[in-house]
């Protein structure tokens, strides 16, 4: 890997464009280096992965919705396909609707770093673009590989949240450079294309915050149909704003941290395989990711405190994302509500740990439902538990040792006798340094399992082997990518008012 510093620099200044930071992300998509097996083999883990959780959140009313607007989008050539529909549709709308599903349930994988992100938001957006364009499965293989590199570079070493920037901004960059890889673009094109993704697809924090609401599943999706469009815009020879990250009034320069700010992101070197994707990973539990060790933690110490009435108070020792995102430090009184919206609950440390304390488990469903969140005993206990800052758990979450990066927490129990009890988990048990690492049978397990009453067991067999068979696939059968669904499963979607594109 090679290290690029990069800053603000003043119009009047001598900046080549080949310094750009945009360029040099382009360099690295147009180099047709070989996708290593390994990379490869988590690509079609986490293509099964993205179809789990879409098939948990196919009958929600945020991938309804979603879906619905694909609808009004139909096409008699080319296009995409729709998670649980049949026929073809625009690419950039099926984008928008696949990846709505996919993030709905916060399900899917996870990079932490300087930044937060979900590597697998790349996937709906490139796939969509895959089967519009007649692309190969050796094609989509290697945009994915470069979707998942670009991202998780950036957020290496590039914080949004720190100026309270959604983590998305780095998603609109990275599907572009995917996208470009994928059709073999020039490096003039995808410049222009990863400026116009990241000018578009740049929001605020606030649909994380506060009362979170149904565009947190929707914000990624989005980033995901404005890559395409940029793309399909520099391929018509339309250019973008430049240089985007280090011009005087850039990205750096007003969004993140002035002109004297300086950020260094590691990229491939020409020639240097594409392996980002191996350090990321996907989530046991439906819930933010800081929480899937917290949980797998109240899992283990709930059988060493035989009545949890007896409870004084918790405190969550942890690091400083955790606290101040999913944490007390947040600040946000919105995460003790029991009316709380399930986004909100998702992101409340405090009662996350409580359900899995009570309940030593957490499902995506019965764990968020109303009832359960209005539980007395449960409500009692959700108040008890608070979060602090650690040092030492802060500079571990930052750490580039692979064997001490951790994402967890220390809990001290405090009895109403005085007994207190500790335990510390550092890493979710599905982690690939955990106790339980996923591989393919997890991957393919989580499919069955959530795929159970929705997706005709048929079905489920005729996608994983398509899946698998990824490298192989041509142009046509890259379609097979999607699932369809039983009229009578889509039936049961919520019924929706008729929108503005119907």
């Amino acid at each position: 890997m090679q290290n690029h510093l990069v800053r603000t620099h003043r119009s009047a200044e001598d900046f080549p464009r080949e310094e750009h930071l945009a360029a040099k992300i382009a360099a690295v998509a147009a180099d047709p280096v070989e996708v290593p097996a390994d990379t490869e083999e988590m690509i079609i883990n986490r293509i099964i992965d993205n179809a789990s959780v879409s098939a948990a959140s196919v009958l929600r009313r945020p991938v309804s919705v979603a879906r619905a607007q694909a609808e009004a989008h139909r096409v008699d050539h080319g296009g995409a396909a729709v998670f649980g529909i049949d026929g073809r549709f625009s690419a950039e709308w099926a984008a928008l609707a696949n990846g709505t599903a996919v993030r709905e349930l916060d399900f899917h994988d996870t990079f932490l770093a300087a930044e937060y992100s979900h590597p697998g938001d790349n996937i709906p957006p490139i796939v969509a673009a895959a089967q519009h364009a007649g692309a190969t499965g050796r094609d989509l293989i290697r945009g994915l590989a470069t979707g998942y590199e670009i991202q998780v570079d950036l957020v290496r070493g590039m914080c949004l949240h720190e100026f309270k920037i959604d983590h998305v901004a780095h998603l609109g960059p990275s599907v572009a450079a995917g996208l470009g890889t994928m059709l073999h673009l020039d490096e003039n094109t995808i410049y222009q294309a990863i400026g116009q993704a990241l000018h578009t697809t740049t929001a605020t924090r606030q649909s994380r915050k506060g009362l979170i609401s149904s565009w947190k599943a929707f914000a990624p999706a989005f980033a995901g149909k404005m890559a395409i469009e940029a793309v399909d815009r520099a391929m018509r020879g339309e250019g973008a704003p430049a240089p985007i990250w280090e011009g005087e009034d850039g990205f750096i320069a007003w969004m993140l941290g002035g002109p004297d700010r300086e950020y260094t992101i590691p990229l491939p070197a020409h020639g240097e395989e594409k392996r980002a994707i191996l350090d990321t990973f996907t989530k046991e539990h439906s819930a933010e990711y800081q929480s899937q060790a917290p949980i797998d933690l109240a899992r283990r110490m709930r059988s060493h405190i035989p009545d949890l009435s007896q409870i004084e108070s918790i405190v969550l020792h942890t690091s400083h994302h955790t606290h101040y995102v999913i944490g007390t430090g947040s600040n946000d009184p919105q995460k003790f509500d029991p009316d709380a919206s399930r986004e909100t609950l998702d992101h409340s440390i405090m009662y996350i740990f409580a359900v899995a304390l009570e309940d030593g488990e957490w499902h995506h469903e019965r764990s968020y439902a109303p009832e359960r969140a209005h539980r007395p005993e449960t409500i009692e206990l959700w108040k008890k538990i608070s979060t602090v800052e650690d040092p030492e758990w802060t500079r571990r979450y930052h750490s580039q040792d692979p064997k001490e990066k951790a994402f967890g927490a220390r809990a001290e129990v405090r009895m109403k006798d005085g007994t207190v009890i500790t335990d510390e988990l550092a890493l979710a048990d599905a982690h690939p340094q955990g106790a339980r690492p996923f591989a393919r049978e997890q991957y393919i397990n989580k499919f069955r399992t959530l795929a159970e009453g929705v997706v005709a067991d048929a079905e489920q067999e005729r996608f994983l082997e398509t899946a698998q068979r990824l490298p192989e696939l041509s142009g046509e059968e890259l379609i097979g990518l999607n699932i369809q669904l039983d009229t009578d499963v889509l039936a049961k979607a919520p019924s929706l008012p008729n929108g503005l594109l119907s």
